[in-house]
Parts: C-alpha cells; sequence; structure tokens
C-alpha cells in the first residue's frame, strides 16, 4: 500500500531500531482492496459541430441514451472524417478503480460484464488493455453483445454533448457479485448510472444486492452522482436513496444543486450530511470540498486561517479525521476547502475524468485505513473509528493533486501514481 499524499516521515509504521540478529522473520502485511460495479466502456473524444449534433438527433449540453445502430452511424462519421481526437476506456467506476490500483498499488475488484468472444483492435480489446493489471477482472461475467460506447463531442464553444450507446453494459447478474469479496473490502463504489437500467436489465438487483453486504459488514458503501440530469428528474428518489444507503458521496456542483436545491457548495454539503456520514464536491475552476462528521472529543483545530462562507468559519476543524455519524457520541460537521493545485492548469486538455480522480484518491485513503488497522490495530490513530486515515484537509489536498494529474492529459486513466518529488517548487503544498 502506497499511503497518499507527500508524507515527510521515514516510515509509516512504528519501527524501532534492533539489533538484526535478534529481529524476528518478518510477517506478510495484510492487504486490502475495494470493489465497484461498472458499467463497461470506451469513452470516444471527437471535435464536431453543431450541425452534426442535430443531424444524429442529439441534444447540446446533455446525455442522450442511443441504440446500437445509431452508434455506429455516429461511430462511421467521426471515423471516415477523421474528427476522433480520442479513444480510452472510460466509465465513471472504471476509472476510479484504475486510477486507485495506480496511486495505492492495491487490488481493486470489478464487477461488471465483457463480451464472450473478444477480437484484437476492438472495444473491448481496448478497454481490458487499457486497464490496470491491478484492477481483478477475473470476475467478469461474460456476455453476447457489445460493451458499451460513449461518445463526447465537442462544439466549437467548447460544450460537451454525450451520446451513450449501452450494448450490453446494463447486463450484470445479481449472481456475479461476490459477497465473500464485498464483506472485506475497503469500499463499495457505484455510480448513479445503475440504478437507471431498463427492463431485462439486472444491474441494480446487483448492486443493490452488494450494497446490502456491504452495510451488513459495516463496509463504505461509495456513491458518485454522474450527471445532473438523472438526478434532477427525482432528487427526493435520490435523496431517500442516499439515505437508506450510502456512506460517502461524491458529485460536481451542478449535481450537489439538482439533490439538495442549494447552488451554493458548502450549503449543499451541509444538506447532503443529513442524507450520508461523509461528501466529496468538486467544484471545476473553484476546486474541491470535503464535508462530514467528526466526534466533538476527536477534534483537531486548523493552523490555516480561518474562512467564512455560507457557514461561518467552516473550516476551523479541518485537521479532523471524518467518521460516520452514529460513531460520534457528539457529532460535529467539519468542512474542508482548497483551490486547484498550481491555481490550475495552464491548458485543460480533459475534464471528462477530474471528478474521478478525486474520488480514487478518497478511496485511497480509506483504504489505507483499513490496511494500517488491519496491520498495526495497536496504533493511537484506530483508539476511535474512522472513515480515512488523514484528516478532512489532508484529503481535499491529495484529491486536488490527483485531478491536476488528470486534467493535463487526454485519458482519464492515470499511467502512473504521484510523483515521489514534485517537479515544481510546491513542496510547501503538502507541508501547509
Amino acid at each position: 500500500m502506497k499511503f497518499p499524499g507527500q508524507r515527510n516521515q521515514k516510515h509509516y509504521f512504528p519501527v524501532e531500531a534492533r539489533d538484526p540478529e535478534t529481529l524476528e522473520p518478518q510477517i506478510q502485511p495484510k492487504r486490502t482492496h475495494i470493489c465497484g460495479i461498472a458499467q463497461t466502456l470506451v469513452d470516444i473524444e471527437a471535435r464536431v459541430d453543431d450541425e452534426l449534433i442535430t443531424r444524429h438527433n442529439l441534444v447540446k449540453g446533455n446525455s442522450v441514451l442511443i441504440n446500437d445502430d445509431a452508434a455506429n452511424a455516429l461511430y462511421r462519421e467521426l471515423k471516415e472524417r477523421e474528427l476522433i481526437v480520442e479513444e480510452h476506456a472510460g466509465g465513471t467506476i472504471g476509472n476510479t478503480l484504475h486510477n486507485f490500483a495506480t496511486l495505492s498499488n492495491e487490488r481493486a475488484v470489478l464487477f461488471a460484464v465483457m463480451e464472450r468472444q473478444i477480437e484484437i483492435g476492438s472495444y473491448a480489446y481496448k478497454y481490458l488493455s487499457n486497464t490496470s493489471s491491478k484492477v481483478d477482472v477475473s470476475y467478469l461475467q461474460p456476455v453476447d453483445g457489445p460493451i458499451g460506447r460513449c461518445f463526447t463531442l465537442i462544439t466549437p464553444c467548447g460544450e460537451r454533448s454525450f451520446a451513450i450507446s449501452k450494448g450490453a453494459m446494463d447486463k450484470l447478474e445479481p449472481s456475479a457479485i461476490r459477497p465473500d469479496l464485498v464483506r472485506e473490502a475497503g469500499a463499495l463504489v457505484f455510480a448513479s448510472y445503475l440504478m437507471r437500467s431498463a427492463d431485462g436489465d439486472n444491474i441494480d438487483q446487483a448492486a443493490l444486492v452488494a450494497m446490502a453486504e456491504a452495510k451488513a459488514n459495516r463496509v463504505p458503501v461509495v456513491l458518485t452522482l454522474g450527471t445532473r440530469f438523472l438526478i434532477e428528474q427525482d432528487p427526493q428518489f435520490w435523496r431517500d436513496f442516499i439515505a437508506e444507503h450510502v456512506t460517502v458521496l461524491a458529485m460536481n456542483e451542478e449535481e450537489a444543486e439538482a439533490l439538495t436545491g442549494h447552488r451554493d457548495p458548502i450549503k449543499a454539503c451541509e444538506a447532503a450530511l443529513e442524507w450520508c456520514d461523509l461528501v466529496l464536491c468538486t467544484v471545476g475552476p473553484e476546486g474541491l470540498y470535503t464535508a462530514g462528521y467528526s466526534d466533538r472529543l476527536q477534534l483537531r483545530e486548523t493552523e490555516y486561517e480561518l474562512r467564512n462562507g455560507s457557514v461561518p468559519a467552516f473550516n476551523r476543524y479541518e485537521f479532523s479525521r471524518p467518521m460516520r455519524r452514529e460513531d460520534c457520541a457528539e457529532p460535529v460537521k467539519i468542512y474542508s476547502h482548497i483551490a486547484p493545485y498550481l491555481g490550475g492548469p495552464l491548458a485543460i486538455l480533459n475534464t471528462n475524468g477530474a471528478g474521478d480522480g478525486a474520488l480514487a484518491a478518497l478511496l485511497h485513503d480509506m483504504a489505507a485505513n483499513r490496511y494500517h488497522k488491519l496491520n498495526v490495530p495497536g496504533s493511537s490513530k484506530h483508539a476511535y473509528d474512522a472513515l480515512c486515515y488523514s484528516s478532512f484537509s489532508q484529503i481535499c489536498k491529495y484529491a486536488n493533486r490527483v485531478s491536476y494529474e488528470v486534467l493535463i492529459q487526454h485519458s482519464p486513466r492515470l499511467s502512473r501514481a504521484l510523483p515521489e518529488r514534485e517537479d515544481s517548487l510546491e513542496e510547501a503544498y503538502w507541508e501547509r
């Protein structure tokens, strides 16, 4: 396990200088993993004009489901006109699991479908060949039919429109879920898209089976909202769903407004904490927020300047570690915020996976907490039950830094973990 964020300590675990001749045989550390339920799809990014959007019956700025025939016609035109910029393995959860595995060097178990027959150069081949070897694909369910395709169509004004061809990506059956893997996981993560499956598709039922197993074994259930257009169709359904099933909620400012009715990210986070225990909210060029609970006895005041917003001095206790509300004798709502790393990239090459990168960083921190607890149960860090290894403030910094790394590349998937030392002069970023 690579521990999250840049840390000055030479050792993550307590060690003592002892005579080498008296050292006991080294015990192999206990490993941990996370599980994710994903829709397997390939992201196809292209630069197009408004006329193409209209001609293919798409909606500018929105996400539209299209059938396989429409997807084939769209892909054929994009290929013939050489409009495609990039093709990458994608999907919110697929990206998140890949990035988690790259950052942490730990196992991420993928529950999803895959084409039974895979040909060289096919979408399925591209998906698997661009997925980290640390992502465990042993439990993929074979299906007859293509995996999904997500077209990201960028018009000259910079607006992004999405066309999604589901293929067989929602055909995951509840029987494909391995309860033993879920109950031993550091977290179970999935996206809101799973819950809108059509008749005959059972991925939503598979997700519910996994969530029930996770909840019964106090495994954190992590939901990323995915798109405001889905949430605003029935926000009350999602509030009730989160309250019943979800521990950690990830969203951007548009999804937050659709869910809570609040445009202000802090107010939106405050409202969301009535339904879950921890919130990660990305706010584009404004950076990102974390919000959650900590017990009053475990509060740690920030060393930074206090900041006022809709909640006065909202970052006062951001050096505290996130906890479940039910584990707090006297729960206190905690907030933290950070502006974009280095003010943001000079050139943004890709925005699709920035939120997925931030979520991967948070999952890494949660998994590190479980890993440390398994291997050093007597540590003072585990005198109380925390959701994360680090503080709200440190999680903000780490998630923010990973998002930056995604923004400066075309692919939403990291090719390497963060550098051991930054190339810039911003070492102080981690030491603040």
